[in-house]
């Protein structure tokens, strides 16, 4: 099933956070490690610590192992709205590149 989701970051653990989603260890999770890493490098930032972005999930209680395994370590306050195509309708600057300034300039504050 496919689902618009909307998460607050943990500014604390965004290095962590890049740093498992470029090292390959999200990545290589089973079965849902290649989802979440397209999954955070299509999320926009919609403020300075919400994100968005749409995911497949087939989890009987959504995004449940995702959460347990990986998510909930990086973000919280989750909000899951079934959806039936991707719309065009979140409207910010992207995830992934704040994580990388983030990630490479120790001068980089949020």
């Amino acid at each position: 099933m496919l689902y618009k989701v909307k998460a607050k970051i943990k500014h604390d653990k965004m290095k962590d956070f890049f740093a498992a989603l470029i090292n390959g260890k999200i990545e290589s999770q089973q079965p849902d490690g290649t989802t979440m890493l397209k999954a955070m490098k299509d999320a926009l930032m919609v403020d300075g610590q919400t994100i968005e972005w749409y995911e497949v999930c087939y989890c009987l209680t959504p995004f449940q192992h995702e959460r347990a395994t990986v998510y909930d370590t990086y973000l919280y306050d989750f909000e899951t709205t079934l959806v039936y195509e991707v719309k065009n309708d979140i409207v910010g600057n992207s995830f992934w590149d704040y994580l990388e300034k983030m990630y490479y300039d120790d001068t980089y504050s949020y």
